[in-house]
């Protein structure tokens, strides 16, 4: 008889039994102490045998119980197959060959799925119940007819299963304590549904989509599902059957079990909880959600009261809400606290409680999100005014170098006896405000041309006092304390004072009864870096200056605003909103940092700080002297001008004609080369735009400058003095003269060069 590895193992045990015995008999007179280990040895081998006899004997009785009913079900005329733990055919009965086609080796699913619908889902499902107490039944209902299903497991896994085709009407019929199943494909579609499904949703479906109330199906929760007696609520539970199939199980759930389940722990959840009636009328709020809203009790309120909405209407949204619609989408609303902005992103799920809809709104604190989506939208709207502010800037640049330049002409043939000589400086002075203003857009944009210097405060602001003193007015004292050690900075001085009339016209203004402004100077060491309304103050020496009010404040809601281009809060008329923008991007210019600090009722303090400038030893800051040069009325000498703008090349070529000039006009840069082709032409001095269609200013400036090396160049432009630079080597000989230019502005540049 051959021996199985049963038996093999018991005989190896019997064999060490064996020798540990002889062993034994050989140390009986050896020690005590070794007998008595030995005796303890042969204790345990002894049972280690009896055990592993044990499980070899129920071993074998299981595999003949399996193959006795295998041997029975080989002439049963009802399909019997047997399968490993993976569900692989292991035997087939011919009944089962004949019916299924099945074969040793092939997988039951796939000899079932032709007959039975859904046969992965079922036969998981009888695995799973019969995990507990070896076997299980389950009668399905299919288009190819009725079956009963019988489940038996053997041993480790081995399985036995009964196909009984023709099951009574009764039994399948009666599945009332089977929950509704449905199968689904990769694509979503109901591959099969259960006869108690069939039941409950009223009819065969082709999408879950089309019985539920508010899609996608959301497993673990509570979804409503439309049923001939009106949309009924189902836990689902989701289980994955393999090749891309979902088996979907609906508990229903009870109103008075969801009322319980939300009833309890209510109050102690750690999680902002509300429960609203259908008109948003709050009917219970736990403690941190009263907190979050900072309201004592929050019931009896209404939603529309504790929140505002950013976009769509409260009442709106809750509407949707009750009916079903959009519960799976959270909205941002802010509330409305008194004490700070906070905004809260709030999930609704709906419940049902005396057969009327109530809504479940979790909340959660959304401040810091918000802030930071509101700051990176702020930086994109920023850096979008500015690239337009000095887009129009330069166009508006043109027109008033037209304008201002055409008017100077006319002055020149009028006199103040002249009836128009008014009309005309009007005109002048409308056109000179013009220019301030598009200098303002070009310093928010950070793109005006900066003439810096060395400064000491001290002495810019004292030279402004006498004017700061005719803004405020009388209602209005202006006091100023400086830093006997204020270091001095670079800057521009004329972009500085404009800094300083700015926030202290701001400062009047924020005072209508009259009061004090108080500007302070003062040597700040900052030792670490210092970090404050997004940006990064390095360490180093600074000068700082304060402009100090005692007004009526600005509102917190509205501090991180002032800056923005456009935004005021004065009334229509009284201001343009580019006030403090053009003090930001002035000091941005510059390398300094503004901040500002405000309570309502108390007043206000914006603070400057500006890089201290380092002087080496034994040397001393250069003294900026005013020198006084008297221009002469006329010039002599050849000039090629370049510009694509017809208005203003006209206005200049008067300009310099009437200065004694001669004057060479081109509209563009290959036109200006084509002219310098010819080589017994002498031209003095280039005078081109920068900006221009084709080949700008420094490249056709260069081009010529191989031939014609030693030619003076001046650059005009409506951008700032360094777009010129961009992207090249700096032309030498060259000036620049921004626009809007004047006529003597404009003779006196090109006199210099030519000097």
């Amino acid at each position: 008889m051959p021996l199985g590895n049963g038996t093999l193992r018991s005989a190896a045990v019997l064999l060490a039994l064996g020798v540990g015995c002889a062993g034994a008999g050989l140390l009986l007179a050896a020690d005590p102490l070794r007998i008595a280990l030995v005796a303890a040895a042969v204790a345990f081998v002894t049972m280690a045998a009896l055990l592993g006899a044990g499980g070899v004997w129920r071993r074998r009785r299981v595999a003949r119980d399996l193959d006795t009913l295998i041997r029975f079900s080989d002439g049963e005329p009802v399909p019997v197959m047997a399968t490993d733990a993976a569900l692989n055919l292991t035997f087939a009965n011919p009944a089962a060959r004949e019916r299924f086609g099945a074969l040793d080796g092939g997988g039951l699913v796939e000899c079932l799925n032709g007959s039975i619908d859904g046969a992965a889902g079922v036969l998981h499902r009888l695995l799973a119940r019969a995990r507990d107490t070896g076997a299980a039944q389950e009668d399905v209902s299919s288009t190819a007819g009725r079956y009963r299903l019988t489940l038996r497991v053997f041993g480790d896994g081995d399985c036995l299963w009964r196909v009984d085709a023709g099951a009574p009407p009764d039994a399948v019929g009666d599945d009332r304590d089977e929950p509704p199943v449905l199968t689904l494909g990769r694509s979503g579609a109901v591959l099969y549904m259960n006869r108690r499904a069939r039941a409950l949703l009223g009819r065969r479906i082709k999408r879950l989509e089309d019985v539920l109330e508010d899609g996608p199906l959301r497993p673990g929760a509570v979804n409503r599902f439309f049923t001939p007696d009106g949309p009924r609520d189902f836990t689902a539970r989701c289980v994955d059957t393999g090749v891309g199939r979902r088996e979907v199980v609906l508990t229903p759930v009870h109103e008075d079990e969801a009322q319980t389940a939300t009833a309890e722990g209510f109050d102690d959840l750690p999680v902002p909880l509300m429960r609203l009636s259908a008109d948003g009328s709050v009917l219970r709020a736990n403690a941190v959600a009263c907190k979050l809203l900072d309201v004592d009790c929050a019931e009896g309120r209404n939603m529309v009261e504790l929140m505002e909405g950013l976009g769509r209407s409260i009442p709106g949204w809750l509407t949707e809400a009750a009916a079903g619609r959009g519960l799976h989408r959270s909205e941002f609303l802010r509330l409305t606290r008194q004490d700070r902005e906070v905004f809260v992103q709030v999930t609704l799920n709906r419940v049902r409680s005396s057969g009327r809809p109530e809504l479940i709104a979790v909340l959660n604190d959304a401040t810091e999100l918000k802030t930071l989506e509101a700051q990176f939208v702020q930086s994109q709207k920023m850096q979008a005014i500015g690239q337009l502010a000095g887009g129009v800037a330069h166009d508006f640049n043109n027109l008033l170098t037209a304008i201002s330049g055409h008017c100077d002409l006319l002055l020149l043939r009028h006199d103040q006896g002249d009836p128009d000589y008014a009309d005309l400086v009007q005109i002048n002075q409308n056109a000179n405000r013009a220019a301030a203003l598009v200098g303002q857009l070009l310093a928010f944009s950070r793109k005006q041309t900066l003439r810096p210097e060395v400064l000491d405060l001290r002495d810019t602001l004292s030279d402004l006092t006498h004017l700061l003193n005719r803004l405020v007015g009388e209602k209005v004292q202006l006091s100023l304390s400086h830093d006997p050690v204020l270091p001095t900075i670079r800057g521009d001085r004329r972009q500085l004072e404009q800094v300083m009339m700015n926030l202290v016209v701001n400062a009047r203004d924020g005072m209508p009864d009259g009061g004090e402004i108080v500007i302070e100077t003062e040597r700040r060491v900052i030792m670490e870096p210092m970090m404050r309304d997004r940006a990064v103050v390095e360490p180093g020496e600074y000068a700082s200056v304060k402009v100090i009010d005692r007004g009526v404040g600005i509102p917190q809601d509205k501090l991180q605003k002032v800056f923005e281009p456009f935004y005021t809060t004065k009334r229509t008329g009284e201001g343009t909103g580019l006030g403090l923008s053009t003090v930001y991007g002035i000091v941005k210019q510059t390398g300094g940092f503004i901040f500002v600090d405000s309570t309502v009722g108390k007043g206000s303090c914006f603070t400057l700080l500006f890089p201290a400038l380092e002087i080496q030893p034994g040397t001393e800051p250069p003294v900026r002297v005013a020198q006084k040069r008297t221009m002469p009325k006329t010039g002599t000498g050849v000039v090629l001008l370049v510009e694509d703008e017809a208005p203003v090349r006209a206005f200049a070529a008067r300009a310099l004609r009437l200065r004694g000039y001669t004057v060479l006009e081109a509209c563009n840069a290959e036109e200006a080369l084509e002219t310098l082709e010819d080589d017994s032409l002498k031209v003095d001095v280039f005078v081109t735009d920068v900006v221009m269609p084709g080949m700008n200013g420094p490249s056709w400036v260069r081009e010529a400058l191989k031939a014609r090396p030693g030619t003076r160049v001046v650059f005009v432009s409506g951008y700032a003095e360094d777009i010129f630079s961009e992207g090249g080597e700096p032309v030498p000989n060259s000036v620049f003269l921004p626009k809007p230019f004047s006529l003597n502005e404009l003779t006196d540049t090109v006199h210099q060069q030519l000097a």
